[in-house]
């Protein structure tokens, strides 16, 4: 007599559950990569490079108004300095040029438009700030459809990073 066997006999083959779970994977990874960058969807790329040229001057005018705003008021420049340095950054990754800083609001670069009036208190000033912050990354979230694949993942991660930003800037304890 045959020994008792509890389990049903096995198929080659994959099993139901793992075409499914590959398919379902598969999916989603194609609908989350947005294609390459070289298959021409997500955006033309002269579109990408005016989206780059201006995420760039965006970038850099922010860096200036960091400026400003650490000018008129020393007391925040320790909490600003490691933030207007990432928005550099930005900039740079976008194909912009890093600023110099600035100490004084007569130092304003020449390529960049001058940033708006600082407010006289260090609260209201935050506040510009990361209202400025706010605006840019929802602008940047915005054009993510129109770009192409690594565009968009850059612009993804700076408007999230800019999303930080107003949160730390906001932050009530500082």
């Amino acid at each position: 007599m045959p020994p008792f066997t509890s389990s049903p006999p096995t198929r080659p083959g994959p099993r139901r559950r793992s075409l499914l779970a590959s398919a379902a994977g598969t999916a989603l990874l194609a609908g989350c990569s947005g294609g390459s960058d070289s298959d021409g969807t997500g955006g033309s790329p002269a579109a990408g490079a005016r989206v780059r040229a201006r995420a760039a001057r965006d970038s850099e005018r922010l860096a200036a108004r960091y400026d400003a705003v650490i000018a008129a008021h020393p007391g925040l420049a320790a909490r600003l300095r490691p933030l207007r340095e990432e928005v550099v950054r930005h900039a740079e990754a976008f194909g912009g040029t890093a600023p110099a800083p600035r100490t004084s609001p007569a130092q304003a670069s020449p390529s960049v438009s001058p940033p708006a009036a600082v407010p006289g208190n260090e609260k209201e000033a935050l506040a510009g700030l990361a209202a400025a912050e706010r605006e840019l990354a929802g602008r940047r979230t915005g054009a993510l459809a129109d770009v192409p694949g690594e565009l968009a993942r850059l612009l993804a991660s700076v408007a999230a990073a800019g999303a930080a930003h107003v949160y730390l800037l906001t932050e009530v304890d500082g």
